[in-house]
């Protein structure tokens, strides 16, 4: 905006023009979409509209109107107060909750069958025995038709997905398993046993679509599935999660799987919480910690800190550390010492795969792009037979760890034995095996995929030696090492710290002063996203009440 505004300024374009007034309003509108808010309270939109016009408001206000009557943006009032939409935020949020209810209506039953039968041979087969809570959960996936399935680690929420997936194959229904990002469906197929895919894998990106995303599957060409299982929900934002619902026959179950209490997806929305908040579908909440999984303090520990309870830091014999550092630098120095000697020693973990470092931020001397430099010069040094290039700040060389920070759907990748595809995505990561200057490319290895990138195409990678606690979402790491610098309101807050807590699989090591890890902790401050579907989900139940419509 503020290039083409200058433009406009040297053209002579007035400071009031209707036109760079209504470029301004979706300008800000589409920023803050990158902010999680799918709109924004009129007031605070006309008042950041002011400041970016340097104009008054009176000009911003009768703009505001004008673009409604042109149908370029959408006001929607909730309770007095006036939202306004880019219209395609507001159809999506619409269309999640009109079709939510309809599936949750075509399924509904008041005399659904009796399945403590089929629940019990289960519970012979595999030896297994519910509690009581887990069976109402089976038994909400199995009558329902939207499920909402939530809890923290250790509390048995595989166990039931196992259990939800067998009963509906006994019954013959065709299941299909999604998860946002190609960690997570690489996690849950392990968990389950069978295929699952990322999200934008089932719905098959459609490239003939040019810049925008969109899919194959969609209303015309559904997906083949009786039962939909979404995992790590919480990473799901609303323009993917009405993708997929427009993808799914009317006679498809969903159950949704996540953990409320992580951070919110990285696209517009909140939708999990929305959905749990908008009290209108079958969910469960587990809350229990299994035996076997409370022996482990990093499980307990986080459940510790969802409650705003201070973890015990003393504890030196278990798989949760806390290790005192008296300043960044000293931090900094052991971190790195961690990583490159004393785990692989200790655990025979791989420095590079088994260990990953998080960050709350990405600048500082306990940032990640710090951080990442200090560990690149001591995991993967210059030396003779590697090839490196400079770009963007970041020396990339043979060997390294990097990850991929967007979403690319064009990137080609093989496998060995001759399977290929396209995309690779926000949040992969992978090793550098090959740089040709020469030929100003180089070969990259993402799990078992390979794909070759042009040198222009680096401004799509950073170094992941250490990467941010948002971009660890849906990711799962033997031992993970969180440094903690001196504490800011705005990024250090509970759900950072319960969310990096729960990326450790066998290890947690926490670096810094107690007072940063309490701090956080106390720090309960809530993801504030202007979002209105669970307004609108209750609507959608209650037709004369809650939400009012587009004005």
């Amino acid at each position: 905006f503020e290039q083409a505004d200058a433009i406009a300024v040297e053209l002579g374009v007035a400071p009031d023009d209707p036109h760079r007034v209504a470029a301004a309003l979706a300008f800000v509108l589409r920023h803050n979409l990158g902010n999680g808010h799918t709109c924004l309270p009129e007031e605070s939109l006309v008042k950041i509209a002011a400041q970016l016009l340097e104009t008054g408001r009176e000009p911003v206000e009768q703009c505001l109107y004008e673009q409604e009557r042109e149908e370029a943006l959408v006001r929607m009032e909730i309770d007095g107060r006036m939202f306004w939409y880019l219209p395609e935020l507001f159809c999506a949020e619409r269309y999640i909750a009109g079709r939510l209810m309809i599936v949750r209506s075509a399924f509904a039953n008041p005399e659904p069958p009796d399945y403590a039968p089929q629940i019990a041979a289960l519970e012979e087969s595999f030896s297994i025995r519910y509690e009581a809570l887990q069976k109402r959960a089976i038994v909400g996936a199995l009558t329902n038709g939207v499920f909402l399935l939530t809890g923290g680690p250790g509390t048995g929420k595989t166990t039931i997905i196992n259990a939800i997936i067998e009963l509906f194959e006994q019954m013959g229904e065709k299941v299909l398993l999604a998860a946002p990002t190609g960690r997570a469906a690489k996690r849950m197929t392990e968990m389950t046993g069978r295929e699952a895919k990322t999200i934008h894998r089932l719905l098959e990106v459609d490239f003939r679509a040019g810049d925008a995303v969109t899919f194959k599957r969609n209303e015309r060409n559904p997906l083949d599935a009786d039962v939909l299982i979404v995992d790590e929900m919480s990473m799901v934002d609303t323009l993917l999660f009405e993708s997929l619902l427009r993808a799914m026959r009317l006679s498809c179950r969903l159950v949704l799987v996540g953990d409320a209490d992580q951070l919110p997806s990285v696209g517009a929305g909140n939708v999990l919480r929305d959905l749990i908040d908008s009290d209108v579908l079958c969910s469960v909440q587990l809350k229990e910690i299994f035996r076997q999984a409370a022996q482990s303090l990093i499980v307990t520990n986080a459940h510790q800190i969802v409650r705003g309870e201070h973890p015990d830091l003393r504890v030196r014999d278990n798989d949760f550390f806390f290790l005192r550092s008296p300043s960044p630098e000293a931090a900094a120095a052991t971190l790195e010492d961690l990583v490159a000697r004393r785990l692989p020693a200790a655990y025979g973990f791989s420095a590079l795969w088994d260990i990953q470092v998080l960050s709350p931020t990405r600048k500082g001397e306990l940032g990640t792009m710090e951080l990442n430099r200090r560990l690149q010069r001591r995991l993967n040094p210059p030396a003779a037979h590697k090839q490196e290039f400079v770009f963007g700040g970041y020396t990339f060389r043979t060997g390294d760890k990097v990850m991929q920070i967007r979403n690319n759907y064009d990137i080609v990748w093989d496998r060995e034995g001759g399977e290929g595809g396209t995309g690779i995505f926000n949040g992969d990561i992978g090793e550098i095996l090959q740089i040709d200057r020469g030929a100003r490319m180089m070969l990259l290895r993402f799990d078992d995929k390979q794909a070759e990138y042009s040198f222009d195409m680096a401004n799509e990678l950073e170094l992941a030696y250490a990467v941010t606690v948002h971009k660890s979402q849906g990711s799962e790491f033997e031992a993970v090492i969180l440094p903690l610098g001196r504490p800011s309101r705005n990024l250090y807050y509970r759900n950072l710290l319960y969310t990096a807590v729960t990326r450790a699989k066998k290890l947690l090591i926490l670096l810094g002063e107690e007072s940063s890890v309490y701090y956080m902790v106390d720090n309960n401050k809530k993801t504030l996203r202007y979002t209105n579907l669970a307004r609108l989900l209750r609507a959608e139940q209650d037709p004369m009440g809650g939400a009012g419509g587009p004005g």
